[in-house]
């Protein structure tokens, strides 16, 4: 984790718009805080959510489409730790080229709430529990709100969009 630039994750006004949440159960302790907390977000921002379950990250993507094609952005959640063998490269690649390739080929936001870490402590520091220096499930919800809003502002009328600052 940087540590530094975030831009501040306080709710937006989401009124109306629908967050598809997947999240995988692997790491489920930390998995299902970060859906509670994204579900939470969705709320503070008054939006609607749809939740979705998955075994592993490899399967978020695909999950993630299917969202993205009846909600206006998606929260992807998972938990990739390192490991002695290659598996956390192939792992992280895949996940993130693939909801990458989803919000693009759908147009919509689909947010990259999977943590990509050396340690299961770096994970529990990133996934909203109680003393995290992080709230992921939160950040990263209100960030893909925040990004639909932005895209529907400029399909409309182009002013100036996002986080104020």
């Amino acid at each position: 984790m940087a540590g530094f630039g975030e831009p501040g994750v306080d709710a937006v006004d989401a009124a109306g718009l629908t967050v598809g949440v997947v999240a995988a159960r692997w790491h489920g302790e930390l998995t299902d805080h970060m859906l509670e907390r994204a579900v939470a977000a969705a709320e503070a921002c008054g939006a609607h959510s749809v939740v979705a379950r998955v075994a592993g990250s490899v399967e978020l993507p695909v999950v993630a489409q299917a969202l993205a094609r009846r909600c206006d952005v998606v929260v992807a959640l998972g938990v990739v730790v390192r490991g002695a063998t290659a598996h956390f490269d192939y792992v992280c690649r895949s996940v993130t080229d693939g909801l990458t390739r989803v919000a693009l080929d759908e147009g919509k936001p689909v947010a990259h709430g999977v943590l990509t870490v050396d340690t299961i402590e770096q994970a529990r520091d990133r996934a909203g529990l109680p003393g995290s220096a992080e709230d992921k499930g939160w950040s990263a919800t209100v960030a893909a709100l925040d990004a639909a809003l932005a895209v529907r502002t400029l399909a409309h009328d182009g002013q100036r969009v996002g986080f104020s600052g």
